[in-house]
């Protein structure tokens, strides 16, 4: 058995087709790009949601829900900001989350984010936070109130490419950690909150910050191969390159590039990335023929954020994202049957003088028994949020 549950068919959803063996991304059928193009944050998110939060939802639904949102979060930084105030921002997520009311709408969750994230960077900087403008859709509004001052529009277009093309990506182990929390019938809070915290563990992956750091270390195109040839000779990872998932090439990060690129060639440090990631991609064909070790959508993830003036520091806390897990936390309330998988249990026995090891596939036959009593029911969280219950006010 694979500790990591590779090959395993875990659940059964309608949202993101994700193959990393051939570079498919489609969320609902949509490749990257034209998420981007057509859709945007919050046009994505209403492609994600719409059967699980509301049916027939829009773009300008989900932008109106949002602005809505962040008024209320706002509304409610003195419950835990204070509390927060000199921890790291991810210590700070955890407690913005923590914070939230069981009854919280999936907008309510997802909007909390860029509130407190901006109101958690402003408090290291010894500034009061920002209040939100409802006539700006989420990118914009989270640079305005990190800054206290209007992003150009390019930048915010850029923000939103990120914020869109990251918006899912399967069953990583905090998606799928929601999705078991949801299936219990826990609030859609708790679902968020648990999710979040499986992202936290340095084994999650998805950090960009590192490949600034690496861009840094190297400082010039001159030094670029000298640096590689001394970094793959002791072992290290490059940062940007490479994914447990995506065998080929991410096409998230050809989508990213390609915003970049439209930023212009003087934003940011476009031209030596480029040239470090000719370069990097070379080495490993070389080093390691028989993998295929492509650009992951962190490499340019990292400079987008970079481009748009977010400070490193913030990166990981910008991966708090409320959307897919909600998402999948709603898919697996869905099933309204809580995960409970057979494992295999170790069995030290006594035989003839000597200890030895049998295995043998074990079931906790009262533990079951109580999980399919409550996973009973005729009505479960999806029911709930379509048909307007406890756990969805609206979108």
């Amino acid at each position: 058995m694979d500790g990591g549950l590779e090959g395993v068919v875990a659940a059964e959803t309608v949202l993101t087709d994700i193959d990393g063996a051939t570079g498919t991304w489609l969320l609902r059928g949509h490749p990257p790009g034209e998420v981007i193009a057509a859709y945007g944050y919050e046009g994505a998110t209403a492609l994600l949601w719409e059967g699980f939060a509301r049916s027939g939802l829009t773009r300008a639904a989900i932008v109106e829900a949002f602005a809505a949102g962040r008024a209320t979060a706002f509304a409610r930084l003195p419950g835990w900001l204070s509390m927060a105030r000199g921890r790291p921002i991810g210590e700070g997520v955890r407690s913005l989350l923590a914070a939230l009311p069981d009854d919280s709408t999936p907008a309510e969750i997802a909007a909390a984010l860029p509130v407190g994230i901006a109101a958690l960077l402003r408090a290291e900087r010894g500034a009061e936070p920002v209040p939100p403008d409802p006539r700006l859709a989420t990118a914009a509004d989270f640079l305005r109130m990190t800054t206290g001052t209007l992003a150009a529009p390019p930048l915010a277009r850029a923000l939103d490419a990120y914020l869109t093309v990251v918006i899912d990506n399967g069953l990583a182990a905090s998606t799928f950690a929601a999705r078991v929390i949801a299936s219990t019938r826990a609030s859609l809070a708790s679902a968020v909150l648990g999710g979040y915290c499986a992202l936290t563990g340095p084994l999650h992956g998805g950090a960009p910050g590192p490949v600034l750091d690496m861009l840094d270390a190297i400082g010039s195109v001159d030094n670029i191969d000298p640096w590689l040839e001394r970094a793959l000779d002791s072992g290290a990872r490059l940062m940007g390159f490479g994914h447990r998932v995506w065998r080929g090439r991410d096409p998230r990060a050809d989508a990213l590039k390609a915003t970049l690129l439209r930023l212009g060639p003087k934003v940011g440090r476009i031209g030596f990335a480029e040239e470090v990631e000719r370069r990097a991609i070379a080495a490993l064909h070389h080093r390691k023929p028989e993998r295929v070790l492509e650009t992951n959508v962190e490499f340019y993830t990292a400079l987008l954020l970079e481009a748009v003036g977010l400070p490193r520091g913030l990166y990981a806390g910008l991966r708090a994202r409320a959307e897919r897990r909600l998402a999948r936390a709603c898919d697996g309330a869905a099933k309204d049957r809580p995960p409970h998988p057979p494992r295999r249990t170790l069995h030290r026995s006594r035989a003839e003088g000597g200890v030895r090891l049998a295995t043998s596939l074990a079931l906790n036959s009262r533990a079951r028994n109580q999980t399919e009593v409550a996973a009973r029911g005729q009505n479960t969280l999806l029911l709930a949020l379509q048909n307007g219950g406890p756990h969805a006010r609206g979108a």
